[in-house]
Formats: C-alpha cells, structure tokens, sequence
C-alpha cells in the first residue's frame, strides 16, 4: 500500500510539472517586448544602431515572431529530453551556463533547512515542556525579531560587522585561491566559512514559525488522556514525551516543507545576489532584466522542480512517520 501511494504521488508530478513548465513560459513572456527589444535599447543607449533587416533576421532565427503556444511547444518539447536551448544574451547553451550553479544552490538550501530544522525541533519540545518559563519568552521573542527582519537587511548587517569588527569580507562562497579549483575537503571547509551568513539569514526567516508550529502542537499533544494515563502508569517524563506525543507533533511539522521550500528559493534569490553567491538566483535575476527567456526559463524550471520534489519528499515523509495517513 505504502509503496502504490509513493509511485501514485511520484507519477502526478509530470503532469503538475507540464502546468508549471506553461505558466512559466506565460510569466516570462508577459512583460512587453522581448530580449532584442531589449538588445535593440541598450544600443541605442550606447548611441550604435541595429538595423532593421538584422533585427529581423534574428527574430526569425530565434522563433520570436512565432505565436506564442508554437514557441512554448518548441521549448517544453527540446526541454522533456534535457535540451534547455540556447541564451540570447550568453550565446551559449543555457545548461552549460546553469549546471555549475545548480549543486551550490541545492548546498545553501539543504544546509539552510537541517539548520532551521534542527535548531526549531529542540527549542520548540523546550517551549512547550516549559512553557511561560524565561527560555520560552526568550525563544519566541528572538524568533519574532528573526522573522520581522528582511533577508536582505540582515544579510547587509551581518556583512557590514564581519568588515567592521573582524576585518574580514565574507561576500561570495570561496576565498580567492580556491576559485576555479576542484573539490575537496578544503574547499568545503573554506565555502561553509562563508556560506554561514547565508545559511543564517535564510534560516532565520523561517525558524520563529517552526518553533512555534512544533509548540503548538506538542502542547496540544501534552493535554491529551493518553498522555496523563502513561504519566500515572510511572512512564518517565522525557521518555513519555519523546516516545508519544513529540511522534504526533511532528506531522504538521513534515508536512509544511512543501510549503516553506517556495519561500526558501524566494528569499535565496534576493540573499545570492546581496551576499554575491554564484548561485542560480542571481543568473535569474539577470536574465528577467534582459528578457534572455531561454535562461530565465529553464532557471525557473529548475527552481519550481525543486519546489515540487520538497512537496513530494515532504508527502512521502508524512506518510512514512505515520501509519494513520490514509493512502487512498
């Protein structure tokens, strides 16, 4: 049963991701004009002109006089056999540009959630154990502060005192002897010694409502008969707590990852491209403002594939943790 539920809910993730692949394409191209309009300004700004025949040319050569579902089944058909096509901007293929980038932004958000994650779980079963108490005032109130503070703000703070107090400049994810070289220990060591701020400031974000997600419902859990019966059965506090209700808490816990890994790559966009991160977030943002669709397309589908494998992953967890869920 168990393993028909995850096939089932794996295989309703292609046609979810054809929905998506479309309201991206209309998304990117919704503004008005396109990247040779936007080619054709920025020449002009720099007082050189393209002719007419040449415009012409290469809007025929890129499809982009085309209507748009024969652009989009031209994209989405090459995209289905791993081709993202070519950047107008780059002159080169959109995947060779965004297959570097794609290891470092899966890094930053898989070391931001077990940093969220694993600091939210304790301090929550805390607050709720001893609950009105100072640590519990405490937690939620650095956790409030922590989530009215903006990405970007705390990120330019944290990079404003590494400067001023320890003399040093943590923006981007190595150090200069280590760009370009291969991986290794060192190298992970030296990106981590960076990345830090990064993980911090994202995490930050979501920590207050985890915390207060897990105290909720582990208070809920502790007012529970079953709980004062194993209590005067003689069960041990801490071993009664984790063995029963900590268990139960946790599945609204599970189950909000697919809501929060949305907002984790919205908020890793803006925090790359403060803190100089060689992630995909910047890339994308460059290519919106040139309108080099191919790019910021496939960035977007990459993006959005990873938000739709968190909420599977998140389903499956769900359903592993506990035996209640009803697989049909």
């Amino acid at each position: 049963m168990l393993l028909a539920y995850i096939i089932r809910r794996t295989l309703w993730t292609i046609p979810f991701l054809f929905a998506v692949s479309f309201v991206v394409f209309a998304l990117i191209q919704a503004p008005p004009g396109d990247y040779l309009s936007t080619y054709v300004a920025q020449m002009a700004e720099s007082d050189e002109s393209v002719d007419q025949a040449t415009i012409d040319n290469l809007r025929k050569r890129y499809g982009l006089n085309e209507p748009f579902l024969v652009q989009y089944w031209k994209w989405v058909s090459h995209l289905a056999v791993g081709d993202f096509g070519q950047s107008f901007e780059w002159n080169q293929s959109v995947w060779e540009l965004i297959e570097s980038r794609i290891p470092l932004t899966l890094i930053l958000m898989g070391s931001t959630f077990v940093f969220a994650w694993g600091i939210a779980l304790p301090i929550g079963i805390y607050s709720a154990v001893r609950k009105y108490s100072i640590g519990d005032y405490l937690a939620t109130t650095m956790g409030f502060v922590g989530l009215a503070i903006p990405n970007f703000l705390l990120a330019l703070v944290m990079l404003y005192i590494g400067v001023k107090v320890w003399g040093v400049h943590m923006g981007g994810l190595f150090s200069d002897e280590f760009e370009g070289e291969p991986w290794s220990f060192a190298k992970v060591v030296n990106m981590y010694s960076h990345m830090w701020i990064g993980i911090i400031v994202l995490g930050t974000s979501i920590l207050a409502s985890l915390i207060r997600i897990m105290r909720a419902n582990l208070l809920d859990e502790l007012s529970k008969p079953y709980v004062t019966t194993a209590r005067a059965k003689g069960m041990g506090e801490w071993r009664l707590i984790f063995k029963y209700p900590v268990r139960i808490a946790l599945n609204p816990f599970i189950s909000i990852i697919g809501f929060y890994f949305p907002a984790l790559i919205s908020g890793a966009v803006v925090t790359a491209v403060v803190l100089g991160y060689p992630t995909l977030g910047p890339m994308m943002l460059q290519s919106l403002l040139a309108q080099d669709m191919y790019l910021a397309g496939g960035i977007l589908m990459i993006l959005c594939t990873m938000t739709v494998f968190g909420m599977l992953v998140s389903d499956i967890l769900l359903a592993l943790l506990d035996p209640r869920v009803r697989y049909e």
